[in-house]
C-alpha cells in the first residue's frame, strides 16, 4: 500500500541531495519534533524536520498511541498550537465522518470513547492534522520535511555542532544538513552520542539522586521502561480471522514475568496486575463481560466507537492494543550494536502478535469458552502491512546531562513538603526559568531491570528551561524526552502534551536566541533575556503556571 504522506508532496523533499542547509535542524518527527517546527517556522526562520518512518507525529502517529492527558485539559494545561492540534482532529471527524448529530454536536468529542483518554483517535488522523497546521509553512518554504531518514554521524567544533549526515532508509542516499541550532526529537535520543553530547540512560542511583524511588546502589544504565509494539485490533463478531501461528508463540505463551515485586500470572493473562498496589488485577476483553465497565481492555484505548455512527455506517469496532499483555522489558535497545537491538525489537513484535494469536485462540471468555477469533488486524488503520504500529512506542530515552535536572523531589507528591494542610496544601517545586508546564503520574511500566512499575502520584509542574540546556554544548536542544529528567521523573514528563511543551519550547529558544544573537545559555542565566524570552511563549500559547485553583 502507498503510505500516507506520499500525498503530501509539497512539503516532502525525498529527492537525492549531498549538503543543504537550515537555520534549524529539528532531527526527528515526533510529537516534540513537529511541535517545535512549527514554532520555529512561525518566527520565519527555515527549519528541515527529519523523520525515519513514514509518518510524522511520533507517539500519537507512528507509534498509534492516543494522547494520556491530564484531567484539566479540555479547560487549561497545554500549549495553544497543542490545543488546536485536538480541535483540529475533532473537526476533522465533523468534516469526513458520518456521525450522528449528538456527536457531531458534543463540543469535547471522543472519537473511539476510549476511557484512558479524552481524545483516542485513529492515527492517521494525527497525520492529516498535523499536515494541516503545517501547510503554510510548507508553503511559504519555511519548512521542509524529509521522510525516511536517519542520522548517522554529526560534525562538531568544540562545543558546537555544525551538521548531521542523514541516510535515507529506502535509497540509501545520504544528505548532510548544517544548522545554525539542532534539535533533537528522536525517540531515544539518537543525536546525543552521535554529536558526544554528555548524557544519561537508565536509573540513577538514590546516591546520586536522593530520590525516594530511584534505586539503591550503583545507577542501572541497562534498566529502562519497557516498550511495546502497538497493533490496532478490530472485531467481527461472526468472523472467522485466526492469525498464523507466530514463530515464538510457545515462548510467549508460557512467559510468566520474573520481576520484584513479583507479577501475579502469566504475561498473555487475563489477570494483570494493579500499577499502583501491584495487586492481581482481572481484566476481561468486552464491557459486557463485567459490571465494571474500567475493567474492559476493548474499550480502554478504542479508536472507533459504533455509538457515534449512524447506524451500518461502521460495522466493526476498532481498539488500540497497548497493554501489560504486550510491554517488552527482556532487552533495552538503548547504546547496543544493531543486532543485538534488532533481534529486541523483533522480540517486541512477536510479542505482540502472540498476543494477538492468544487472544484469537485461548483467551479465556467470560462465557467459559476460549478465543475470540473474530477479532483482526487493522494495517489500514495503521499504515503497515501487518497491523503492528509503524515503530515501537518508547516511553525512555537517552537524557542529556543538564544545566539542571529535575528529580523527584521537585515534582513527587510523597516527596514534596506541605505547604499548608495535608496533601492539598503540597505544590510542585517553583522554577522561575519555567517554560511550561505538564502534570501527570509518575507512571514507569515494569522495566528491562525487572522492576514491576512505579505508578506514584506528582503533583502539576513547571518545565525548567534550565532542563532544556545541554551542561556543554551549546547549539543542541532536547526536543522530546531527552531532557534533563531522571528515570524517575520521565515517568511524568513523557506524555503527550508534556512532550508537545517540550519541543515548541525548544523551537521557540532556538528561534529566539537567532533573533537576539544570544545563546540558549545567556537566555536563563540574563534576567531581561529569560523575561523577554518567556513573553514571547505566553504571546505564542505556552502557559508557564498553573491557575491557583484547580477544579476537582
Amino acid at each position: 500500500m502507498k503510505r500516507a504522506l506520499d500525498r503530501c508532496k509539497s512539503c516532502t523533499t525525498l529527492n537525492p541531495m549531498s549538503e543543504k542547509h537550515a537555520d534549524i535542524l529539528i532531527v526527528g518527527g515526533s510529537t516534540g519534533g513537529c511541535a517545535a517546527a512549527l514554532a520555529a517556522a512561525s518566527l520565519g526562520y527555515k527549519v528541515i524536520l527529519t523523520e525515519e518512518t513514514h509518518w510524522i507525529g511520533g507517539q500519537l502517529t507512528s507509534q498509534a498511541v492516543p494522547p494520556d492527558e491530564h484531567p484539566w485539559i479540555e479547560q487549561f494545561g497545554c500549549t495553544r498550537r497543542y490545543r488546536q492540534f485536538r480541535n483540529g482532529v475533532r473537526q476533522y471527524y465533523r468534516d469526513h465522518y458520518p456521525l450522528t448529530p449528538q456527536a457531531r454536536a458534543d463540543a469535547t468529542l471522543n472519537p473511539g470513547n476510549g476511557w484512558v483518554s479524552r481524545l483516542c483517535h485513529e492515527p492517521r488522523i494525527g497525520v492529516a492534522v498535523l499536515e494541516q497546521l503545517m501547510s503554510y509553512a510548507c508553503s511559504a518554504g519555511l519548512l521542509t520535511i524529509l521522510l525516511r531518514y536517519k542520522a548517522v554521524s554529526a560534525e562538531t567544533d568544540g562545543d558546537t555542532v555544525r551538521a548531521v549526515t542523514l541516510r535515507n532508509l529506502d535509497s540509501a542516499d545520504i544528505v548532510t544538513i548544517t544548522a545554525d541550532y539542532i534539535l533533537d526529537a528522536t525517540e531515544l535520543g539518537d543525536l546525543l552520542p552521535l554529536a558526544r553530547v554528555e548524557y544519561v540512560s537508565g536509573a540513577e542511583s538514590q546516591d546520586e539522586t536522593g530520590e525516594p524511588h530511584a534505586v539503591s546502589g550503583p545507577p542501572r544504565p541497562d534498566d529502562v521502561q519497557s516498550f511495546t509494539w502497538c497493533f490496532a485490533m478490530g472485531f467481527d463478531p461472526a468472523g472467522e480471522h485466526v492469525i498464523d501461528k507466530p514463530a515464538q508463540y510457545e515462548r510467549w505463551r508460557d512467559y510468566w514475568p520474573q520481576l520484584t515485586p513479583p507479577w501475579p500470572a502469566k504475561q498473555l493473562s487475563m489477570n494483570q496486575v494493579n500499577p499502583i498496589t501491584l495487586q492481581p488485577f482481572p481484566r476481561v476483553l468486552f464491557p459486557h463481560e463485567s459490571a465494571n465497565p474500567y475493567d474492559s481492555l476493548w474499550t480502554y484505548r478504542r479508536l472507533i466507537c459504533r455509538d457515534h455512527y449512524e447506524t451500518g455506517a461502521m460495522p466493526h469496532e476498532v481498539t488500540l492494543v497497548n497493554w501489560p499483555m504486550n510491554d517488552y522489558w527482556e532487552g533495552n535497545i538503548i547504546d547496543k550494536p544493531e543486532s543485538k537491538a534488532q533481534r529486541y525489537l523483533n522480540e517486541s513484535r512477536q510479542l505482540s502478535l502472540s498476543l494477538m494469536y492468544w487472544l484469537q485462540t485461548e483467551a479465556p471468555r467470560a462465557d467459559g469458552g476460549t478465543g475470540y477469533p473474530g477479532l483482526y488486524m487493522r494495517p489500514d488503520i495503521t499504515g503497515t502491512e501487518d497491523g503492528l504500529a509503524m515503530y515501537p512506542y518508547i516511553r525512555e530515552s537517552r537524557r542529556i546531562k543538564a544545566v539542571f535536572t529535575v528529580l523527584e523531589q521537585h515534582v513527587g507528591a510523597e516527596a514534596r513538603p506541605s505547604t499548608g494542610s495535608g496533601q492539598a496544601g503540597k505544590e510542585a517545586e517553583h522554577f522561575a526559568d519555567s517554560v511550561g508546564i505538564g502534570s501527570y503520574r509518575i507512571d514507569l511500566h515494569p522495566s528491562t531491570g525487572h522492576v514491576n512499575y512505579i505508578d506514584i502520584s506528582s503533583l502539576p509542574f513547571q518545565i525548567p528551561l534550565g532542563a532544556l540546556l545541554p551542561v556543554r554544548v551549546e547549539n543542541l536542544l532536547p526536543a522530546c524526552k531527552n531532557l534533563g529528567v531522571t528515570h524517575i521523573t520521565n515517568g511524568c514528563f513523557r506524555l503527550h502534551p508534556v512532550e508537545w511543551n517540550i519541543g515548541e519550547a525548544s523551537g521557540l529558544l532556538a528561534a529566539f536566541c537567532l533573533q537576539r544573537k544570544v545563546k540558549p545559555r545567556q537566555v536563563q542565566t540574563e534576567a531581561p533575556l529569560l523575561q523577554d524570552f518567556q513573553q514571547l511563549l505566553i504571546k505564542q500559547g505556552v502557559e508557564l503556571e498553573w491557575p491557583k485553583t484547580r477544579p476537582l
